[in-house]
């Protein structure tokens, strides 16, 4: 039996998802409070693995399912492919395999808008902080871990103690303690 699977987006957990997809009857939704910079999102993984063919996919609009034009077709051609449709409501865009050139020209064009204006939003991020540096008002992001906190771990790391323990305990990635133990 084929289902109706909502996906909802916003870029933060202060932003309400109430908005998208309200009147739609959906049979379930997925939520991500994340970016959309990339695919690498917690509920958007689970929704993929969850689709079956005949099901359909619905979204608010394409920028809430990516934010890049390569993401955004590798993503409804895989569903496609499956035998799902995707649907885009505020565009009024269907794809289900059978897609006409015009819509596919506008599907690439919306895709592209959404990747120009993630791409505007990183240049006026990086432009805030040219300035703020420059007035000594950035200080860059606060470091993950303490000298102190570096020097306890690379003791505990001679000891014995794996990093995975060690990162789980004070809340870190691996990642990170490598870095800081090699710096």
């Amino acid at each position: 039996m084929s289902q109706r699977i909502g996906y909802i987006r916003v870029s933060s957990l202060l932003q309400n998802t109430e908005r998208q997809l309200n009147e739609i009857e959906l049979d379930k939704i997925f939520k991500d409070k994340v970016s959309g910079k990339d695919t690498n999102r917690p509920a958007l993984t689970e929704c993929l693995e969850y689709l079956r063919k005949g099901d359909s996919l619905h979204v608010h609009s394409i920028d809430r399912l990516a934010r890049n034009l390569k993401d955004l077709q590798d993503i409804v051609e895989s569903l496609s492919a499956r035998g799902i449709s995707v649907h885009f409501h505020k565009e009024n865009l269907t794809f289900d395999g059978q897609v006409s050139s015009l819509q596919k020209l506008m599907f690439q064009m919306l895709g592209a808008f959404g990747e120009f204006e993630r791409n505007l939003i990183r240049e006026r991020q990086a432009e805030g902080i040219a300035i703020a540096k420059q007035a000594g008002k950035y200080k860059g992001r606060k470091k993950a871990l303490s000298s102190s906190q570096v020097s306890e771990i690379q003791e505990r790391m001679n000891a014995g103690e794996k990093v995975t323990h060690l990162a789980n305990e004070y809340g870190v990635s691996r990642q990170t303690i490598y870095k800081n133990i090699n710096a």
